[in-house]
C-alpha cells in the first residue's frame, strides 16, 4: 500500500516472530512512514518473541522514529516482544491480551562439545542480554530491577490487569480503526506450515 504524503495517522498490523526478515520488513514500513511525513503510527502488535538481537535492533530503531508511535497488544506480546512493545510512546492492550516474560535462551548445535570457556562466554552473553532487556523494562514501566529478574526466572504470562498496574500499558481498550484509514498489514511466510 502506498502511504499518502503527510498522512496524519497510519495503522500497521504485525503478527509474527521476531527474526531478521520480519524485523527488516517492519523497519522498512516504519521508515517509509517517516519519509512520507506521517505524524502518528499505530502499531497493532502480536508476537511470540524471537531473536534478542533483532528485537533490540527493532526497539532502538522504533525509539528513534520521528513520529508518535502508539503500540496496541492485540493478542500476545511474548519474550523479546516486550522490549519492542515498550518503544511505544502510548501503549494499549485488548482485554484478552497477555504479556509473557522469560529469561534469554541460547541455542546449541547437536553433539557440540563445550569447554568451560565456551560455557562462561554463553552465560555472560545471556546475562548481558537479560540486563539490557531488564533495563528497557525498568525504564518504561513501574517494574523494579528485582521484579524484572524475577519475571525472567519464573517465566510467567501476565494479564492486562498486571500490565496496567505496572505501567506496561496506559489502558485496556479495543482496537478502533476509523473508516478510510490507511492500514498496512505485514504478511510473512510461516515456518513449517
Amino acid at each position: 500500500m502506498d502511504i499518502p504524503q503527510d498522512a496524519p495517522i497510519v495503522y500497521v498490523s504485525f503478527s509474527a516472530e521476531i527474526n531478521a526478515s520480519t524485523t527488516e520488513s517492519l523497519i522498512a514500513v516504519m521508515s517509509n512512514c517517516a519519509n512520507k511525513g506521517v505524524k502518528k503510527v499505530y502499531l497493532l502488535l502480536s508476537t511470540p518473541g524471537g531473536f534478542t538481537m533483532n528485537g533490540l535492533n527493532l526497539y532502538n530503531v522504533l525509539m528513534g522514529m520521528p513520529f508518535e508511535l502508539i503500540i496496541h497488544n492485540v493478542g500476545n506480546v511474548d519474550s523479546i516482544g516486550n522490549a519492542i512493545f515498550l518503544a511505544g510512546t502510548t501503549r494499549y492492550a485488548t482485554s484478552s491480551a497477555t504479556f509473557m516474560f522469560h529469561g534469554v535462551a541460547v541455542g546449541s548445535e547437536q553433539k557440540q562439545r563445550l569447554e568451560e570457556k565456551d560455557l562462561r562466554e554463553r552465560l555472560a552473553n545471556v546475562l548481558s542480554d537479560q540486563r539490557r532487556i531488564g533495563d528497557i523494562i525498568c525504564r518504561h514501566t513501574r517494574i523494579s530491577v528485582g521484579e524484572s529478574e524475577q519475571l525472567f526466572r519464573e517465566a510467567q504470562t501476565k494479564d492486562v490487569s498486571f500490565a496496567v498496574e505496572k505501567g506496561i500499558i496506559n489502558e485496556i481498550r479495543d482496537v478502533e480503526i476509523p473508516p478510510g484509514s490507511p492500514i498496512i498489514s505485514l504478511v510473512f511466510q510461516r515456518q513449517g506450515v
